[in-house]
C-alpha cells in the first residue's frame, strides 16, 4: 500500500497548480477544509472569494469541488464514499459553480430516476 496519494489540484482563475496528498485526509470534510486553506491567498477578481472568507467546497460554495476518475470522467467530489474516491481520483478541480451545471444534471438526473424506481 502506497503511502501517499498526491493528486493535482487546479482552481479557475488560479495562475498556477498545487499537489495535495489525499492520504493526509480521512474525509470529504478535512479534503475541503485542507483546500480551502491552500488557495486562500488567492482573492478572486470577481469579489466571490476573498482571504479571510471561509468555504465548504463540497458542500455548496460559489465553487464546485470536482475530479477526474480512473476512466477520464469528471465527478463531484462527495457522491461515492470516500475509499472509493482515493482510489480512482486522478486530478482535482475547483470549478465556479456555473461552469458545472452540466456536470451536476448529468450526476443528478440518474438519482432521480432511482427514487422513481
Amino acid at each position: 500500500m502506497a503511502c501517499c496519494l498526491y493528486v493535482k489540484v487546479s482552481l479557475d482563475g488560479a495562475p498556477y497548480l498545487r499537489k495535495v496528498d489525499l492520504k493526509t485526509y480521512t474525509n470529504y470534510k478535512g479534503l475541503s477544509s485542507g483546500l480551502e486553506k491552500m488557495f486562500c491567498s488567492f482573492t478572486f477578481e470577481d469579489g466571490l472569494m476573498s482571504e479571510g472568507q471561509s468555504r465548504d467546497l463540497v458542500n455548496g460554495s460559489e465553487y464546485v469541488l470536482t475530479y477526474e476518475d480512473k476512466d477520464g470522467d469528471w465527478m463531484l467530489v462527495g457522491d461515492v464514499p470516500w475509499e472509493m474516491f482515493t482510489e480512482t481520483c486522478r486530478r482535482l478541480r475547483i470549478m465556479k459553480g456555473s461552469d458545472a451545471i452540466g456536470l451536476v444534471d448529468a450526476v443528478a438526473a440518474p438519482r432521480e430516476t432511482e427514487k422513481c424506481m
